[in-house]
């Protein structure tokens, strides 16, 4: 399982390189669940960060705008990201997720066919009327997405594990699966949440405001410390259940 941490500037993109993230995932968290930031910052952390390292970042929790959805994502393109995350927020049906997913991946993958696309949907949907999350996995195979992902759209102290059940995110991970795509969790989610998202089979999970300062995803900072200790429950759990224990 791949942690994914969220840093907004340079700085913290080394704190959590220097604690072991496995992804660096760019976001302006001022601006939402996926707030999109700005094309300087992507580029000035991914000059910093090693080329072994994948670089992901987020364009938006998108209106159901396809051509905007589209130009904005040929411009993450080009700033030599492995990875790029879409929020479904303002669409409300599976058709329209899937034409807006579609105009993503064909921006993208006609610029560079290796960058991989993540479908992302909100585990509390109904509070903000966007698509039914459960339809993500089949969402992002009918556009050709590479990874299935949900997360939560109102950041009010309510976490993944508040909306969905274990049962649920199971079904999710392993029809994601199913359809040939990689499986991501995140939304608020706390270290001690890792085991049970590790148990689940899931290959990517995000966080940000476990891995900052007072656990604050807005006036916290990621620190190397944080990181560090999310990263190794992750590994002491993969060996656990290596071991049968």
């Amino acid at each position: 399982m791949k942690l994914l941490i969220s840093p907004i500037d340079e700085k913290e993109a080394l704190e959590a390189i220097a604690g072991g993230a496995d992804i660096v995932d760019i976001k302006n968290p001022k601006e939402g669940t996926l707030g999109a930031s700005f094309p300087w910052i992507i580029r000035r952390i991914r000059s910093v960060t090693p080329q072994n390292i994948e670089v992901s970042c987020t364009i938006g929790d998108l209106p159901n705008l396809p051509g905007t959805a589209a130009l904005a994502s040929l411009g993450a393109a080009t700033i030599g990201v492995n990875y790029i995350k879409a929020g479904l927020y303002g669409v409300k049906t599976k058709d329209d997720a899937v034409y807006l997913m579609q105009n993503v991946v064909k921006a993208v993958k006609d610029f560079d066919s290796t960058i991989k696309i993540v479908a992302t949907g909100y585990a509390d949907a109904e509070r903000v009327g966007a698509v039914d999350p459960l339809l993500v996995p089949k969402i992002a195979s009918a556009s050709e997405c590479d990874l299935a992902m949900m997360d939560t759209a109102v950041k009010d102290g309510q976490n993944l594990l508040d909306f969905l059940t274990v049962d649920q995110l199971k079904t999710f991970v392993n029809e994601a699966h199913g359809y040939g795509l990689k499986a991501a969790l995140a939304g608020a989610l706390k270290k001690e949440h890792l085991p049970t998202l590790c148990a689940l089979g899931v290959d990517v999970v995000g966080m940000r405001g476990a891995a900052c300062t007072a656990g604050d995803r807005i006036h916290g900072r990621i620190t190397r410390g944080t990181v560090q200790e999310l990263v190794q429950l992750v590994r002491n759990t993969e060996k656990q259940r290596e071991s049968g224990v």
